[in-house]
């Protein structure tokens, strides 16, 4: 017997819809999940949003105030894709309110907040997921499995990297991600949260770093009014951009392997230029997003000149199987989210998590608080140990 779950989706800009077309896709690719998502509610504050996205996907509510969806007893789950400055509050609330929880990265703007969110999610007893979707990639957890196997030997470093260019043109409205306030730490929220998971999800631990960050486009024009996703904004009023457009920051992991994070949101050339290489004493494995489902991997026994072959992943590896029948069949990014509500639903299902958790969220949050403090003092500074 499957039964019905009543979800909302809090925040309806391009995550809120890829939210959304996940829960509409979930059993098709996972048929045997016991639990069917039913579209009960939207919460939009821009005017008109909530209706289009309630028309367009069947949502049965739609509502400018997400405190309405809280109090709904038809709402059993909910996702939060609102702008970062919003999900301390409205991920307690909801916690508290009893609604399982799936929210993006980063949870808040801080540890603190992160830690808020997963506090009340404990004492709720309800299940938590984070919006940490590119360990999701069958390449992925292939790379991890061949890691912890010693496949590559001894992991000696990592390179990770995020580059995009979504705020790259001088013209890009000031929104509320260019702000401290509201937008946090900037690129370290937006790019690097992602890289401090997929560090710590491939080598464990990380032990100490240093970091520093620069703002490479200081001024932005004031948009006249309601904006989505990176709008240009010329002419309007300028204002400062309070926040990082880049990090570089050298990682010590508590194994002893040393690492290199960086990430930029203004690279001119790059679009979502996101991967990561990882050396060993006997091999290497490398990924980038862009050809997701493939992985370069070097091993032998020759050390020097030794080649690299790409390993086309398949139903083998990750939940490639509920997507594609064989390897060298595409999946992209939205299935990344539908294997991320396969995950959240099963948990809430079995009441045991499965998948990325809100202590990974906190913990990908404490390596960007030391990254702050770091480019602030220009030390190292030591995390504490999971």
């Amino acid at each position: 017997m499957v039964d019905a779950l009543g979800v909302a989706v809090v925040g309806f800009g391009w995550m809120g819809r890829v939210h959304t077309q996940a829960y509409a896709r979930v059993r098709h690719h996972y048929p045997r999940l016991p639990l069917r998502p039913e579209l009960v509610a939207v919460a939009e504050e821009v005017p008109g949003r909530a209706e289009e996205a309630a028309e367009r996907y069947g949502f049965a509510t739609a509502t400018r105030d997400w405190r309405e969806v809280a109090a709904d007893p038809r709402v059993r789950a909910v996702s939060v894709t609102a702008p970062n400055f919003l999900h301390r509050e409205i991920g307690v609330a909801m916690a508290e309110a009893g609604k399982h929880l799936w929210i993006e990265k980063p949870v808040g703007l801080t540890g603190e907040d992160a830690r808020a969110v997963a506090d009340a999610v404990a004492r709720a007893g309800v299940q938590g997921a984070v919006g940490f979707n590119y360990r999701s990639a069958p390449a992925v957890e292939a790379a991890r499995d061949l890691i912890a196997s010693g496949g590559i030997g001894t992991v000696t470093h990592v390179r990770i990297r995020l580059f995009s260019d979504y705020a790259a043109h001088p013209d890009g409205a000031l929104t509320w991600r260019y702000e401290r306030e509201r937008g946090g730490s900037g690129v370290l929220g937006d790019l690097a949260s992602h890289g401090a998971d997929l560090a710590r999800f491939l080598l464990g631990d990380i032990a100490s770093l240093t970091a520093d960050t620069a703002v490479f486009v200081p001024q932005r024009a004031r948009p006249a009014g309601a904006t989505a996703g990176h709008a240009l904004a010329s002419g309007g009023e300028p204002g400062p951009v309070e926040n990082e457009d880049y990090v570089g920051c050298l990682l010590r992991f508590a194994s002893g392997a040393r690492g290199v994070l960086e990430a930029c949101r203004v690279s001119v050339g790059e679009q979502n230029n996101y991967g990561f290489e990882v050396h060993g004493t006997r091999g290497a494995v490398f990924w980038d997003f862009r050809r997701m489902n493939e992985l370069g991997v070097s091993r032998g026994t020759a050390y020097q000149d030794e080649p690299v072959s790409t390993v086309y992943v398949g139903p083998g590896d990750g939940e490639f199987a509920a997507f594609q029948p064989g390897a060298a069949n595409a999946m992209g990014y939205d299935d990344l989210k539908v294997i991320e509500a396969h995950r959240f639903l099963r948990s809430i299902a079995e009441g045991r998590p499965y998948g990325t958790t809100l202590a990974d969220a906190v913990r990908s949050a404490e390596v960007l608080d030391a990254m702050v403090v770091s480019a602030e003092s220009g030390a190292w500074v030591s995390l504490p140990s999971s």
